[in-house]
């Protein structure tokens, strides 16, 4: 079926769904191929095959993991079909994507935890009606080392190398591991074991996914259309979003620490998160965008209304209000919280009624670790009772209510248990 094949409101149905599906994508190769797909899925009325494979190789998702995940449901919203693929048996080796060095292998039991974890998560964006799940382990386990060969023969060594991590790691003499090779192969055979139309990813995901192109040209299949959407920054607007560097929105955090984590975001990369990581329609956006322009919109209100919605996505509207009302209470007058939690600090921790403050912070939850507590009072992020701590060796005498406080969200109403 061409485009002059199409009646004039399958046209301008291919249209309408050709604008959601470019929107904030970085590339689509080829764009042409992705027209042909969707004009023969109109024309059809058949569905599309969506894929995203994720590497369960961490338990939380953060608002920059759901770039690709909000397209996959752009899609279904077209009425299209996804395909999820759970990496359980890739993820045992790890994508070598954009590292300096060999990942770790995870366990299997570490893939299978974190495998769960993610699918309850990505339900608070995708449809599960329109949402198939699979282990990648269903087709790559039962392959024999016969099979391994032969698709190992498919791609050369030059072509591997084609990859600016692994030719800069070999430049600079940096071990590459045999068994790194296989991770885009692996990749590539799930679109041939799904037959997947349109395979989605991030930026630095471009050449494992286009193995999946290759493969399938080598399997005798339609190759599949790929979209890459752009890695987000994180709240501190320059590096990427990453739980190693600090700077990420997980969206299973509370209301709370999610709404004033994303006040922090910089006005620079706003609207990119709009974009990105929000449901609002490609009017809204427009609307926007306008308004920052032309100086009818504050970025202060703009900046309220982002955290709003972040925090009503995935906690709910009522959650959303009252993040809000706290942000407010808390930010903009300048008082403190009214449903601060009280804590038990147990008697044991009282050494001669004191407690090193390092130790306080990490019993409060405040810190993951001593190092992590001592550099949050280095970073003048710590006030007791209203006063700021500068001592990260420093030990505290806690008294009934005392009030502790770490960064802007974090408060805790002392109680000597």
């Amino acid at each position: 079926m061409t485009w002059e094949e199409l009646s004039i409101s399958q046209q301008q149905e291919v249209e309408r769904q050709m604008e959601v599906i470019t929107r904030g994508a970085v590339e689509i190769v080829p764009e042409g191929e992705m027209k042909r797909k969707v004009i023969k899925s109109v024309a059809a009325g058949i569905p599309l095959n969506i894929k995203l494979g994720l590497d369960p190789s961490a338990p939380d998702i953060h608002v920059g993991h759901t770039i690709v995940i909000h397209k996959l449901r752009q899609f279904q919203e077209l009425g299209h079909q996804v395909q999820l693929v759970i990496g359980d048996f890739t993820g045992r080796i790890g994508d070598p994507t954009g590292k300096s060095e060999t990942r770790r292998q995870l366990s299997e039991e570490d893939v299978q935890r974190n495998a769960e974890t993610y699918k309850k998560q990505i339900y608070k964006i995708l449809d599960p009606e329109k949402t198939k799940i699979f282990c990648n382990s269903e087709w790559l386990s039962p392959m024999s080392f016969s099979d391994v060969v032969n698709l190992a023969a498919k791609v050369t060594v030059a072509r591997m190398m084609e990859r600016d991590d692994f030719s800069k790691r070999f430049q600079g003499g940096q071990a590459i591991s045999i068994h790194e090779f296989f991770y885009p192969l692996m990749q590539g055979m799930d679109s041939v074991a799904l037959k997947t139309d349109v395979e989605i990813g991030g930026t630095d995901q471009k050449f494992n996914v286009l193995m999946g192109r290759t493969l399938q040209k080598e399997y005798g299949l339609e190759p599949q259309a790929v979209i890459l959407m752009p890695l987000l920054e994180g709240i501190d607007g320059v590096q990427k979003m990453s739980k190693s560097l600090g700077n990420y929105i997980g969206i299973d955090e509370e209301a709370n620490e999610i709404y004033g984590k994303a006040m922090s975001v910089p006005d620079e990369v706003m609207l990119k998160y709009y974009e990105m990581a929000t449901d609002i329609s490609n009017q809204e956006l427009a609307a926007l965008k306008a308004g920052l322009a032309d100086g009818t919109a504050h970025p202060r209100d703009v900046k309220m209304r982002l955290s709003y919605t972040l925090v009503r996505m995935y906690h709910g509207k009522a959650a959303a209000e009252a993040a809000q009302q706290h942000f407010i209470t808390v930010f903009q007058q300048r008082a403190l919280p009214e449903d601060i939690e009280t804590i038990g600090i147990p008697s044991k921790e009282l050494l001669s009624g004191t407690i090193k403050l390092v130790t306080l912070l990490t019993l409060l939850g405040f810190a993951g670790s001593n190092g992590e507590a001592k550099r949050s009072i280095q970073q003048g992020s710590v006030k007791l009772n209203g006063v700021k701590q500068e001592d990260p060796n420093g030990e505290i005498q806690p008294q009934e209510g005392d009030i502790v406080q770490v960064g802007k969200r974090k408060f805790a109403k002392l109680t000597l248990a």
